[in-house]
């Protein structure tokens, strides 16, 4: 598995189709999806990062995931938080 780039529509729809509980977040400030590393590739998980719900938090630096969605695949769920948390701080 590895990160690609994803653009938030298609975050958002993945979320809405997979996730179970919760609907995409409206907003964000970008998205990362997870490829199964096959040909044709799939998509087994996504994450969506934005500013933080918490006014205080909210100071131009700081930025949260919002929603995170996968299809149960393994380590998914740390991969796309390892790959969220590099972005962001390269941001």
């Amino acid at each position: 598995m590895r990160p690609v780039p994803m653009n938030l529509g298609e975050a958002r729809a993945y979320v809405d189709q997979v996730h179970r509980h919760h609907r995409a977040p409206i907003g964000g400030l970008f998205a990362i999806g997870l490829s199964d590393g096959r040909t044709p590739p799939a998509i087994v998980g996504c994450v969506i990062v934005g500013r933080p719900v918490a006014r205080g938090l909210d100071d131009g630096l700081t930025c949260e995931v919002t929603r995170l969605a996968t299809d149960g695949s393994k380590n998914a769920c740390s991969m796309l938080y390892g790959a969220a948390w590099r972005a962001a701080r390269a941001m």
